[in-house]
């Protein structure tokens, strides 16, 4: 058993084998809302953030994906990103490195690694890529549309469901005719 969340290992798994930065934010916002109070709360906003950079970055959305990373280092703890299993001071210099590259008008995106300090971490990371079929520090498949662009591509049919209904709660508990 990992010391770590099972929604921290998918989102390293999400980051560093299928270069799924949309499914990364999902993943850790999803544990960080629902643990309040949780002593890494700002660390995992920083990663969500990193990832969100990264998806900005790739479609070549420099404003948002330099605004990211910025935040991201305001986020991000060296004593968090230690009890993660995560290199602080080698992340910082590759956040700073990314932010330079974005910097540059003719720079091209590139996958970007985390670097684990915990190779019990990392072993647990490509275990469950074997189990998945992924490969661990693979490159991002460039000629997958729906990855590049899954905010707008996705079925957001629940999500709109969902909406729809808290809506018609809170017209319901005002006393109010949806």
């Amino acid at each position: 058993m990992s010391a770590y969340p099972q929604a921290y290992i998918d989102y390293l798994v999400y980051f560093h084998a299928e270069r799924d930065y949309f499914e990364c934010h999902e993943v850790m916002e999803e544990y960080w809302k629902e643990h309040p109070g949780d002593p890494l709360a700002s660390n995992y906003v920083g990663l969500i953030q990193i990832a969100v950079a990264l998806y900005h970055h790739r479609r070549n959305n420099r404003t948002g994906a330099k605004k990211m990373l910025a935040s991201s280092l305001n986020n991000l703890t060296d004593t968090g990103m230690n009890s993660l299993g995560i290199h602080s001071e080698e992340l910082r210099t590759r956040i700073a490195a990314r932010l330079e590259q974005l910097s540059q008008p003719d720079s091209v995106y590139e996958d970007m690694n985390l670097p684990l300090s915990d190779p019990r971490l990392a072993a647990a990371c490509m275990a469950e890529c074997a189990q998945k079929g992924k490969t661990w520090l693979g490159p991002i498949d460039t000629s997958d549309t729906f990855l590049i662009h899954k905010h707008r591509l996705r079925d957001r049919s629940s999500v709109l469901h969902e909406r729809e209904q808290s809506r018609l709660r809170k017209a319901e508990q005002r006393g109010m005719e949806p």
